[in-house]
């Protein structure tokens, strides 16, 4: 690790020391996992192995498990199912929220090319599915409803347990975007008795480049990348075994670390909260006070850029986000925060920090000592230019 200060670990993680030790080994595994001789037999094993861990960690059976390049593969492929599967079912409604990742937003947006229609609901100010507006999509007798679990940006999570009840009662199959959850908070698929969901290693401490898809029993499911018999013909291609294994490694420790890892990012982020409103006057949290992942702060500095204090930060030695970093490039303002209620000034103005198991007290000090001259200069500096 650097001597920098990394506060964007929704962004991404560093592979943690023992799964990198463990990806090393796995590299020496060179043998293609479909071929049948003992080496080939060997890469499998470890394939296997971690599709156990993966299962586990959110607690379904591994045969439910389909290995892909990440959660944006994953999700698609939910997607791309729903064209075919509607069209059998005599069913064209998707219902999604207005905050989704933007892989969910684009993959619902194709749909309408195949004649379906796609509903986006609205969210509270705190971020929440509004119950009321949620029931009544449910009335239009939708296929796939897809809500994901805890946003990446103001780190709220939803209620997927009732949210996957209601649509199964109307008999709309459930999806659910996990990538920022699992790991974080308990995931229990099984008792929340979702259709679909997805996951990625690298917000997890393993490598990029590999996720996986959670498909119940019984539930369709069309591959997006045709070729081979790979993941029982769901997804083709040569297998990356040594990112799935390392994936497998990632999962496990995860599973037996979440408990310290929720108690020790979350006063980490209370501690910043607490401080950052002590320090700096006018200042607004985003997000849901309590119903949010333990790591994630979100907050918005009326008067200053969100870009401007990210840079500043960066040249302190400090890494954070503004808006979504899967947006960056973007002047417009974070999709996620206008949905809730945010004006463009406030949206704009946001800074992501994210913490991690890498992050110490010390770290929090640093930014309490660094941020409020930032803010103090960059508004000082905007009201000379009005």
């Amino acid at each position: 690790m650097s001597n920098r200060i990394y506060l964007d670990y929704n962004a991404t993680t560093p592979m943690s020391p023992e799964v990198l030790d463990f990806y090393k080994d796995q590299l020496s595994l060179y043998a293609n996992a479909s071929s049948l001789h003992e080496d080939g037999r060997r890469a499998k094993k470890e394939i296997e192995i971690a599709r156990k861990n993966v299962a586990d960690l959110v607690n379904v059976l591994p045969e439910e498990i389909i290995f892909t390049s990440g959660g944006s593969e994953s999700n698609n492929t939910v997607f791309n199912t729903m064209i075919n599967l509607g069209k059998k079912l005599g069913k064209n409604l998707i219902v999604t929220t207005e905050i989704e990742h933007p892989c969910v937003l684009e993959a619902s947006k194709r749909l309408a090319d195949f004649g379906m229609e796609v509903v986006y609901l609205p969210v509270d100010e705190y971020g929440l599915v509004k119950e009321d507006e949620y029931k009544a999509a449910l009335e239009k007798n939708p296929l796939l409803v897809s809500v994901m679990t805890a946003n990446n940006e103001i780190g709220t999570v939803q209620g997927i347990k009732k949210l996957a009840q209601l649509a199964h009662e109307k008999g709309a199959l459930f999806h659910t975007d996990a990538v920022q959850a699992a790991g974080k908070i308990p995931v229990d698929l099984k008792d929340w008795d979702v259709d679909y969901a997805t996951f990625s290693g690298h917000k997890i401490y393993g490598p990029k480049g590999v996720g996986a898809l959670f498909v119940k029993t019984g539930c369709k499911i069309e591959p997006l990348i045709r070729g081979g018999h790979q993941e029982k013909g769901y997804r083709a291609g040569t297998y990356n075994a040594p990112s799935i294994a390392a994936y497998g490694k990632a999962a496990e420790l995860a599973k037996a670390d979440i408990e310290h890892y929720t108690t020790h990012t979350k006063a980490l982020r209370e501690k910043l909260k607490n401080g950052l409103l002590e320090k700096i006057p006018n200042i607004k949290i985003n997000g849901h006070p309590e119903k949010v992942l333990p790591n994630t702060l979100d907050v918005s500095f009326p008067g200053a850029e969100g870009e401007a204090i990210l840079l500043h930060l960066d040249l302190l030695g400090v890494d954070v986000s503004t808006g979504s970093a899967c947006a960056s490039g973007s002047l417009e303002p974070s999709h996620v925060l206008m949905a809730t209620g945010l004006g463009p000034e406030l949206a704009h103005g946001s800074i992501r920090f994210s913490f991690g198991k890498y992050n110490t007290e010390s770290d929090v000090d640093y930014i309490l000592e660094k941020v409020p001259p930032v803010i103090d200069k960059l508004r000082k500096m905007s009201t000379l230019s009005m």
